[in-house]
């Protein structure tokens, strides 16, 4: 200590602890603490609590939060015995740094003697005798003492301590409250241990406070991991609100660039129109100034033989006239003529008109563009393709756009492009076509030049897909002429039809009642079905076509057509006999359009019905129609590439193809009793044929160029969608049959 003099008073370099209550804007008196760590005067919050007619919870005037309010009351809350602390200090500080004069709390004397020093161990301000007596006493030579000034005060802060507290029970002798009450979870004295708090659980107030030491730390610890992450949060916030900022100006740029080159397309568009007004307005005008030209001649000419004949009447003599002779009405007579050959009116109309869809473009450009908000993910997004194509067919690639948490993306708009690379012939590439479907799914259509190995790249704005690139074998097309004999023979009982799932397993329609389920290798996986009219149950089944996961079984001998999952779980029915519409008699053959209308064959109504994808019933084409129309006991149905029907005829035996209307367009073939047709994606027709004993392929225009015999009965042809390979169902020598191409 420099000095033992007190010293003016001087400004805090630092200010005093926040020691002021929120109620009553005084420093805190007996504070008490809320659940949300903010601390109220006992009689502040007594009158609060009061207030607000809740004795339940109450309201932080703070930040608002609920407190349960104890049994007690308020005087119930656990005390803030730090923050009266702080308010004990701060008045010491006070004091000390606004006060010239403070008195000694030693000297009896009536408080006049002033202090010189402050004891941080009494907390009390001495005077100079008394400081003497501090220094030299025996036991308190070892206080600390600070000065009265602006240090002092600083180290007050530091080195005071807080007081012992002591037992306000009656007859515990102000004992020291060094116990803790953990039942009560109160402060008590070794007293209180064998009166009110007699069997609870006491423990040192050390270890007590050691083991909320270790609860705090814990929860720090927690803590400063939780606000590590949401630092880490917030930051990404940050940047999330800069890079909406960015993306709304790249979304602004690429708005006013489309609308730039729109205008820029409608101006150049505008200029055109004005170009062919022009040309046609000139070719009028010249047209019509030919003819006013050829008139004012004609005019011309008669004028002047008018005009002479007049003079002649008038002036000339009998003489004179006749020796004109008939010079003067021969001419005239040729030029009225001339008039008579060509057409008076104008040659051309006056009117020109603009021929603008101005609804349909208006329409269409309310519609213009979307601005998503939407954060489509290329790492996430999947696609569905084979994994063979064909030399100069057209092969897809369906894509699904999704969010990095896997969501479908609810809107298209983004930039999607496919390219088919060739791994040799110098790494040729080909192009895709992209179809926008504006549902956040698109399609690629590219069309492969080369045979052999080759990659398939897909990208969303410029990054790759999942999967991609992906490994893509080319194929040639296929050759028909070179079937010959069966490659593999599956064992099975009566097989009526074949159809393969995209998995590559065989599903086969027996005469067993029921649907057998081979594997590539043609061992049997599972059996659906059983002989019966109940859900799921089948008579004399005849008809199979998949999609997707669901199989469509035309059920003849229910005269219904039932859905069932590939597992085969029974989904739904519908049909009974008769002849109504979408009533069944002997329905035979099954097929499912991309539109999901299902297209059925009945054998004995001699007619096609076409129904939604839920059985409710569209469109009938009746066989027992006249002229080309015409068709009785329809077996096998297939699509061609243009959506066209292909039905199997027994009588005539032949292959009538109708529109998705209904509409006749052409027949082709005379295969003996056709049974079964596939078309394959090059639009060429393999036909089975059940009294033929062979199976017949046709080109695009109708001609056969391939005959595969060897065969008994084959009811159906199926290809597999992956390569191409043939499935005839065998059924005379219980069999199916897979041709490789």
């Amino acid at each position: 200590m420099e000095t033992l003099e007190p010293k003016n008073s001087v400004a805090m370099e630092k200010p005093f602890p926040n020691i002021t209550c929120a109620v009553c804007s005084k420093p805190y008196k007996n504070p008490r603490i809320l659940s949300c760590l903010h601390s109220f005067c006992l009689q502040c919050l007594h009158h609060e609590i009061g207030k607000s007619g809740s004795q339940q919870k109450f309201q932080c005037p703070i930040c608002e939060r609920n407190t349960s309010i104890p049994v007690g009351g308020a005087s119930g809350l656990p005390q803030n015995l730090h923050l009266e602390f702080e308010v004990e200090v701060a008045g010491y500080m006070s004091k000390m740094v606004n006060n010239s004069d403070v008195a000694c709390d030693h000297c009896m004397d009536g408080g006049n003697v002033p202090a010189v020093v402050f004891c941080c161990t009494c907390h009390q301000f001495l005077c100079k005798m008394a400081y003497e007596c501090h220094r030299t006493g025996r036991h308190l030579s070892k206080h600390n003492m600070v000065g009265l000034d602006q240090e002092g005060a600083r180290q007050l802060h530091t080195t005071m301590k807080p007081r012992d507290h002591y037992c306000s029970q009656p007859n515990h002798g102000n004992n020291n409250l060094n116990l803790c009450c953990e039942t009560c979870s109160l402060l008590v004295c070794r007293d209180c241990t064998t009166a009110t708090h007699k069997s609870h659980t006491v423990k040192e107030i050390s270890t007590v406070a050691k083991t909320h030491q270790i609860e705090i730390t814990g929860a720090l610890e927690d803590a400063r991991e939780i606000m590590t992450k949401l630092t880490g949060a917030m930051d990404e916030n940050n940047r999330m609100i800069e890079q909406v900022e960015i993306s709304k100006r790249n979304a602004s740029l690429a708005i006013n660039k489309i609308f730039e080159t729109l205008q820029q397309r409608l101006e150049e568009r505008k200029k055109t129109l004005l170009s062919e007004l022009e040309a046609i307005s000139l070719s009028k005008t010249t047209a019509l100034t030919l003819q006013k030209e050829q008139f004012e001649k004609m005019i011309g000419d008669i004028g002047h033989y008018t005009d002479m004949a007049s003079q002649i009447l008038q002036t000339h003599t009998d003489h004179e006239i006749v020796a004109l002779g008939r010079l003067i009405p021969t001419e005239l007579q040729a030029t009225l003529k001339r008039v008579q050959t060509i057409s008076l009116a104008p040659n051309q109309h006056s009117n020109i008109t603009v021929s603008v869809q101005t609804d349909d473009l208006i329409r269409q450009l309310s519609k213009f563009g979307n601005v998503l908000d939407f954060y489509h993910s290329p790492s996430s997004s999947t696609w569905k393709s084979t994994s063979v194509a064909k030399v100069g067919t057209r092969y897809h690639v369906k894509i699904q756009s999704k969010t990095s948490k896997g969501a479908e993306g609810p809107h298209g708009g983004v930039e999607v492009k496919g390219e088919m690379r060739s791994k040799t012939h110098n790494g040729a590439v080909v192009y895709g076509e992209v179809e926008d479907h504006r549902d956040g799914t698109y399609t690629i259509t590219l069309t492969p030049q080369t045979a052999g190995p080759h990659q398939l790249l897909i990208t969303m704005d410029g990054q790759h897909i999942q999967n991609s690139p992906k490994d893509l074998d080319v194929r040639p097309k296929c050759d028909y002429r070179i079937l010959c004999n069966a490659q593999q023979v599956i064992q099975c009982n009566g097989p009526r039809c074949v159809a393969i799932h995209d998995n590559v397993d065989i599903y086969v329609v027996s005469e067993d009642d029921c649907i057998y389920v081979f594997d590539q290798t043609g061992q049997l996986k599972k059996t659906i079905g059983s002989s019966g009219s109940g859900d799921g149950q089948f008579t004399y089944p005849s008809g199979l076509c998949i999609k997707g996961d669901v199989l469509y079984v035309a059920d003849s001998g229910n005269h219904r057509v039932q859905k069932l999952t590939s597992g085969g779980k029974f989904l739904h029915k519908f049909g009974q006999q008769g002849s109504g519409q979408g009533q069944f008699n002997w329905p035979w053959g099954v097929i499912i359009d991309s539109n999901n209308k299902l297209i059925v064959s009945e054998y004995n109504n001699h007619r096609i019905q076409i129904f939604y994808e839920d059985g409710g019933w569209l469109l009938t084409i009746d066989g027992k129609s006249s002229g080309n129309h015409r068709f009785y006991f329809p077996w096998g149905l297939a699509l061609d590439l243009q959506g066209n029907i292909h039905v199997a005829s027994w009588a005539p035996n032949t292959i009538k193809v109708f529109t998705k209307e209904g509409v006749y367009v052409r027949m082709y073939g005379d295969p003996n009793r056709p049974s079964g047709i596939a078309i394959d994606d090059e639009g060429y027709s393999l036909v089975s044929e059940h009294s033929g004993n062979c199976l017949s392929i046709y080109d695009l225009e109708g001609n056969k160029i391939h005959t595969v015999g060897n065969m008994k009965e084959p009811w159906c042809t199926a290809l597999d969608p992956r390569d191409g390979s043939v499935f005839i169902a065998n059924h005379g020598d219980n069999t199916v049959l897979k041709y490789c191409v």
